[in-house]
C-alpha cells in the first residue's frame, strides 16, 4: 500500500479532518500543506495521510480545527473547506491493505491492463496467493498457454458464477 503519511509531531488528544482534492493531486496537496505547518509554526498538527485507495482526499491529524483551515488556505488543488473531525472508523478499511488476489477465483474472465498481453482477455487458471500472482489462459489464443501475470495487471470482467 503506497500511502504518504508524514508525523509532525504535536499533543494528544487530536481530531481526523479531511481535506477535499483535485484527483491525482493529493500527494502534491499533502507535501504543501506540511510545508506550511513547519514554516508557520503550528504546534497541533500530528501526521498528514494520503491513502491510495481513496482518490481525491487527504486526512490531517491535529488538534485544532481553525489550524488545519489556517495551513490549507490558498493552497492550490484543495476543493472548498476542510471537513471537521471524521471518526477514525470511517477511514479504516482504506488503511488496511488489501491483497491483490482478493475476490479472484479460478474460473473468472479477466482483461490484462499491463504489460505485453495488454487488452487481452483470460480466464483464471490458477492463483498464487504468496506471490500475488495469477496463471491464466487467454481466450483469443489458439494454443492455450499458461502466462502469468501479477494480480495488479489485470481487471476482473466476469465471476465464474455466471459463465
Amino acid at each position: 500500500m503506497d500511502v504518504f503519511k508524514q508525523h509532525l509531531g504535536g499533543p494528544r488528544g487530536s481530531s481526523l479532518f479531511a481535506i477535499r482534492t483535485t484527483i491525482g493531486q493529493e500527494k502534491g496537496v499533502a507535501q504543501l500543506i506540511a510545508k506550511r505547518v513547519e514554516a508557520m509554526n503550528l504546534k497541533s498538527f500530528k501526521a498528514i495521510l494520503v491513502p491510495e485507495q481513496l482518490k481525491g482526499y487527504v486526512f490531517i491529524e491535529a488538534v485544532e480545527g481553525e489550524e488545519v483551515q489556517q495551513a490549507c488556505m490558498g493552497v492550490p488543488h484543495i476543493r472548498g473547506k476542510p471537513i471537521g473531525k471524521i471518526n477514525i472508523s470511517d477511514i479504516e478499511h482504506f488503511l488496511i491493505p488489501r491483497v491483490s488476489t482478493e475476490g479472484l477465483s479460478v474460473g473468472d474472465l479477466v482483461e490484462i491492463i499491463g504489460g505485453p498481453f495488454k487488452g487481452e482477455k483470460a480466464k483464471v487458471t490458477r492463483i498464487d496467493t504468496t506471490k500475488e500472482e495469477v496463471i491464466l489462459e487467454l481466450l483469443e489464443s489458439t494454443n492455450p498457454i499458461p502466462i502469468k501475470v501479477h494480480a495488479d495487471y489485470i481487471k476482473l470482467i466476469e465471476k465464474r458464477d455466471r459463465l
